[in-house]
């Protein structure tokens, strides 16, 4: 049986890959890139500067590849997942119309919301504590400055849909698979999805790396801070991909990066000049 405790449409899972599946992820990749687009407008504009380009054409590529490299993430994690206990069982079973895959749904978000909160808070306090006293000062000043809330809101669901089915999905799901064939073992031991999520944490942690160095300069330090601060969330994000399933994942990212961009820049609106 595999090691995951979402049970609600596990006959549904077990028949392998589904088309219908893959397109329902396609379009919240295609939503959450959609959604995204005024905070990559935002953080981009220094890059379109540097590079003499049109801000659309930056826009418009980096949404069509992502959508691509995102969609062929999720291809791959339902079509191997369910070999190793992986992929996205509710998902299967909600759209096949099944009721208890809804009732699942609703009782692993609170969760899984919660959590990414918890993340989210751990992150920040984290940050303020070592890391952003040891930063320079005009490295500091750059970080603080940040798009409104609005904009952080919208971003937190490309993170949520789209980073969960690049890392977790994807990748995640790649490496497990490897694994398992590695050990002969389907599902392989619990070490190997530990493995698998460390990576991918670290790859997650990596993946904030361009996006930091439109807008300050990469030391030593901020790389250091991008995988501390990122990567115990990625192992969040992983074991609950591993026990509950990619939509608790992807709404456990979406709490967190609310807490981290959204919450702050929200209570400086409310109390301007504090």
């Amino acid at each position: 049986m595999p090691p995951s405790s979402t049970q609600a449409g596990m006959a549904a899972y077990r028949h392998g890959f589904s088309w219908r599946v893959l397109a329902a992820l396609a379009l919240g990749a295609l939503i959450g890139l959609a959604a995204a687009l005024p905070y990559e407008a935002s953080s981009l504009g220094p890059l379109a500067t540097r590079l003499g380009r049109p801000m659309w054409v930056l826009l418009a590529a980096t949404t069509v590849q992502t959508l691509v490299l995102a969609t062929a993430a999720a291809g791959v994690g339902l079509w191997l997942g369910p070999a190793v206990g992986l992929g996205a069982p509710l998902v299967h079973a909600w759209l096949a119309g099944d009721p208890a895959a809804g009732r699942q749904l609703r009782r692993s978000l609170l969760g899984a919301l919660l959590a990414g909160a918890l993340v989210g808070v751990a992150i920040f306090g984290l940050d303020l504590a070592i890391f952003v006293p040891a930063l320079p000062q005009e490295i500091r000043a750059a970080g603080m400055v940040q798009p409104p809330w609005w904009q952080g809101l919208l971003a937190a669901l490309y993170g949520g849909i789209v980073e969960e089915l690049l890392l977790r999905l994807g990748l995640m799901t790649l490496l497990v698979s490897a694994g398992a064939m590695l050990t002969r073992a389907r599902p392989p031991a619990a070490p190997v999805y530990w493995a698998a999520n460390l990576v991918a944490a670290l790859a997650f942690g990596g993946l904030h790396l361009p996006a930091t160095a439109a807008v300050i300069p990469l030391t030593p330090l901020i790389v250091v801070r991008a995988l501390a601060l990122n990567g115990p969330a990625g192992l969040v994000f992983g074991w609950l991909y591993w026990r509950r399933g990619l939509i608790a994942a992807m709404a456990a990212h979406f709490a967190a990066d609310v807490v981290l961009h959204v919450v702050p820049q929200a209570l400086v609106g409310a109390f301007p000049g504090r």
